[in-house]
């Protein structure tokens, strides 16, 4: 079962979440909350395992993340939101956000995200990715600090790099690159240690801004 929190301060939208996630019988949600303190205080009390988080809502969604990422560090939260400008989704995730995704997400892509963070796999919005790219492209940060540090990655480490960059599960980059998910798996925790990455997310900023992602 993946336990799920809903923290928006618009009871409309949390409700439509409510409805949309309920749809998967593997998930229930265990809280709701209107406010950054109220979500804070619900993963100090309840377990969960997925956390969707408004950026706007009172109290500041990305103070509710690092707060969170302190207290209950079993916690993914992941940001849902309607802003997805790349200042917005960096301090998100510098935060502690494990995926970024934009309230316009379809509702079966919403459930297949809440099933990736439970199982550990960074979600990150296309959109957002396009952005994070086009943004450190334009600004030159796409060049020396990142390259020098997956310089010692393998080939194989730098495939699999970018394609954890664009948001693939381990699954399907096993498939593309035609590894068991074990290999991926591995490869991964490797490509973590050698860049100085704390999780998947980390990584995928990390391959963006290397240029891997062209």
């Amino acid at each position: 079962m993946i336990r799920v929190l809903i923290a928006d301060d618009e009871a409309l939208m949390r409700t439509g979440v409510r409805l949309v996630l309920e749809h998967d019988d593997e998930i229930r949600i265990v809280a709701e909350a209107q406010n950054a303190g109220e979500a804070v205080e619900a993963c100090r009390v309840h377990t969960i395992d997925v956390a969707l988080l408004d950026i706007r809502m009172p109290g500041d969604g990305i103070t509710a993340v690092a707060e969170i990422a302190r207290h209950a560090p079993r916690t993914r939260a992941v940001m849902l939101t309607a802003f997805g400008e790349e200042p917005t989704v960096t301090s998100a995730l510098r935060a502690g956000a494990y995926g970024y995704l934009l309230k316009d997400t379809g509702p079966r892509e919403l459930i297949d995200a809440v099933r990736r963070a439970a199982a550990g796999d960074p979600v990150l919005a296309p959109q957002v990715t396009r952005q994070l790219v086009d943004f450190r492209t334009r600004m030159g940060r796409t060049g020396d600090a990142a390259a020098d540090r997956i310089a010692g990655l393998t080939p194989a480490e730098r495939d699999i790099l970018r394609l954890l960059g664009t948001g693939l599960s381990n699954a399907e980059i096993a498939a593309q690159l035609h590894l068991s998910s074990g290999t991926v798996k591995a490869h991964i925790s490797s490509i973590l240690t050698r860049t100085d990455c704390t999780n998947r997310v980390q990584a995928a900023v990390l391959a963006q801004e290397a240029g891997l992602l062209g």
